[in-house]
């Protein structure tokens, strides 16, 4: 999608896959021990987990069932700026299941043991510990306190922690590892609840102070605003886009 973008006069490409994963293992190394030729390893003692299943996947073959580097093939754009998404780009909506359960927990009830309460604008959410997501919520909060003209936006929050699939999906939502969070509803736009159930498409629609984005982003949350199949109340916590989002110079400023 971003083959290559214009920083200040120069050029800066895409990051190759290799750079990709080494920037995926220093977001999570309390998670992932090494980036192998091809594997990763983590630090839970398990087998190390194939970078590429070798299989060629449609996009939603992606969405079902993504490996490492499928996770990894759209680059998210940051910015204070948001751009109807081209078809299909849903930069994190792809991913690699066995990766999450590996890095939070493959189970309920183990991803139930990390989770701490955090405070969100006096509402008492539940979050994982796990890689620095409750920290990076609080810092969120902490941040948006400042700009008392937002709280209607952000509470009553929509959930954090809950064990269930992607509607219409029999893969797991992020919510499901308490890394994700939505926001107040009343202001929510979702690909499926304007018409996209049917039709697999709907016209794209945000209501979300885009100042609010910038702070997510800043602290390592993408926003369900940049996806095609779009959820704009929707943040999780994948500190590796933002990371290869910043080298790779990608804005939707742009």
């Amino acid at each position: 999608m971003f083959l290559s973008v214009c920083v200040g006069d120069t050029l800066a490409a895409d990051p190759t896959l290799r750079e990709k994963l080494e920037l995926l293992a220093r977001a999570y190394p309390e998670g992932i021990v090494e980036v192998g030729t091809d594997t990763l390893t983590l630090r839970d003692g398990g087998t190390a987990l194939p970078i590429d299943d070798g299989r060629q996947k449609s996009h939603a073959e992606k969405l079902a069932s993504g490996d490492i580097e499928d996770s990894l093939s759209q680059i998210y754009p940051l910015g204070a700026c948001a751009k109807p998404p081209p078809k299909d780009f849903d930069p994190g909506r792809i991913r690699s299941e066995a990766l999450m359960k590996r890095l939070y927990g493959a189970s309920a009830a183990s991803a139930r043991r990390d989770l701490v309460t955090v405070n969100w604008f006096g509402e008492r959410l539940m979050v994982t510990r796990r890689h620095g997501v409750a920290k990076a919520l609080q810092s969120v909060e902490a941040e948006l306190t400042s700009r008392p003209k937002l709280k209607r936006y952000l509470v009553p929050s929509a959930g954090t922690f809950n064990w269930r699939n992607i509607a219409g999906t029999r893969t797991l939502s992020v919510h499901s590892f308490g890394a994700a969070i939505d926001l107040n509803t009343a202001f929510a736009d979702y690909w499926r609840w304007a018409g996209g159930a049917k039709s697999g498409a709907a016209p794209y629609r945000n209501r979300y102070p885009l100042d609010i984005v910038e702070i997510f982003e800043k602290h390592g949350f993408i926003w369900g605003g940049r996806w095609y199949h779009f959820d704009t109340m929707h943040f999780e916590y994948r500190p590796e886009l933002i990371a290869i989002a910043r080298q790779a110079g990608a804005s939707d400023c742009r």
